[in-house]
């Protein structure tokens, strides 16, 4: 290796890719390539980045196995930039392998955390702590710690940890100021914003107020009966009822929780449950099933009173319940929340994501595109979606993740 190319690729590694252009920006040959592709991709140009970098893992020969396995990390770490998640795990283990046989202990390092971040941003959390138990990341360079800690304290704040998210967010802010790198130094700040920006509104007795993640931690943990609008669950404690494939039982829970103490009329939640404007027989006949199926699936936390004017709440345990509402009401806030990233993400990664079909997830997103709340670049499979995040808000409690049901 020559001596501009060992000059342009620690320009890379010191996040200074203008310094890197400037030595290899003529050259053509295979290790330029390579590196001109880092450098576009660090440069924000990452379609020029990926052409460059596939041209240059075509240019290594058959027996430059260790160059060629580095550009598969590299292309597999811009097709997580632009939220590209549906590349093969197998490839970019190979690579891994191939990496850490030939002593290259940093980037095989990088391809594993390459996987975890795939792995967090589609909600596979428990895949990913599977993973982190077996990486101790104390012999690697500072960045390489900072990318570690992000992850921590990424599946940290899905799974509602504020305390853990906290310590590993700020092992992730020492270790990025330690590499001087400005791009990791404001990820880690971004992802500190979560956790100071509020994360659900709060709806109990009548009164309704924003809260923090870290009270939504403490709400959790306590003995109030919880109608949890983000995820769509009834929980106490560590009895959780789920009722996301059950949208009307969970629409009169909703509805019976945030009237508590009181009760709902029932053409209320004939309105709330089924959309009814004018009620007949038969909607009453309805309305009578559907409260006998939630009092049936919440059986070990309420019961389902009815009065004169409808129907009421009563825990069996819990001396108050309250209603956790999204920050911003969406019918679409699961894709938002998705986007308030600030990246661009490509609709089948949003679709395996979420876990819905590429036609759902594209309904969704032409409607937010007619009200102007995201917007697109690009045509056929290369066409991206973003939007800026919502200002003062943080929309953790819809990102994906897993429930934890005993």
């Amino acid at each position: 290796m020559d001596s501009l190319i060992t000059a342009a690729a620690r320009a890379l590694a010191g996040g200074d890719p203008l310094g890197a252009l400037q030595r290899v920006a003529l050259r053509d040959d295979a290790p330029a390539l390579a590196l001109r592709g880092i450098a576009m991709a660090q440069l924000g140009d990452l379609v020029r980045a990926r052409v460059l970098l596939r041209t240059a893992r075509r240019a290594f020969s058959p027996k430059e196995v260790l160059a060629r396995a580095r550009c598969v990390v590299a292309e597999t770490e811009i097709a997580l930039a632009s939220r590209d998640l549906g590349w093969s795990p197998k490839a970019l283990d190979s690579a891994r392998k191939t990496l850490q046989a030939h002593g290259d202990r940093l980037n095989a390092a990088y391809a594993w955390h390459l996987e975890l971040r795939r792995l967090l941003l589609i909600g596979r959390l428990d895949e990913a702590e599977r993973m982190l138990a077996d990486f101790d990341p104390a012999p690697f360079p500072p960045s390489a710690r900072t990318v570690h800690e992000l992850v921590i304290a990424g599946i940290a704040i899905r799974r509602i940890r504020t305390s853990a998210a906290r310590t590993a967010l700020a092992r992730a802010e020492c270790a990025a100021r330690e590499a001087g790198i400005p791009a990791l130094m404001a990820e880690v700040e971004g992802a500190a914003l979560a956790l100071n920006r509020p994360a659900a509104r709060l709806v109990a007795n009548g009164e309704e107020r924003l809260v923090l993640l870290e009270d939504v931690e403490v709400l959790l943990a306590s003995k109030a009966l919880v109608v949890d609008g983000c995820r769509h669950v009834v929980r106490q404690s560590r009895t959780i009822v789920p009722l996301a494939s059950r949208p009307v039982l969970f629409a009169l829970a909703r509805a019976l929780a945030a009237a508590w103490p009181g009760d709902v009329p029932r053409d209320v939640l004939l309105s709330r449950a089924f959309g009814a404007r004018l009620v007949d027989e038969s909607h009453r006949g309805r309305l009578r099933v559907e409260i006998g199926r939630l009092r049936r699936a919440l059986g070990a936390l309420a019961d389902i009173a009815a009065t004169k004017r409808g129907f009421a709440l009563e825990p069996h345990h819990a001396r108050d319940v309250v209603l956790l509402a999204r920050p911003v009401e969406d019918p679409h806030a699961a894709v938002l929340a998705l986007l308030a990233d600030g990246e661009s993400w490509a609709s089948s990664a949003l679709a395996l994501a979420l876990g819905a079909s590429q036609r759902t997830v594209q309904r969704a997103l032409d409607s937010l595109a007619e009200t102007g709340k995201v917007q697109w670049f690009g045509r056929g499979r290369a066409r991206r979606w973003l939007t800026p995040p919502t200002p003062g808000l943080t929309t953790t409690l819809l990102l994906p993740a897993p429930l934890p049901i005993d």
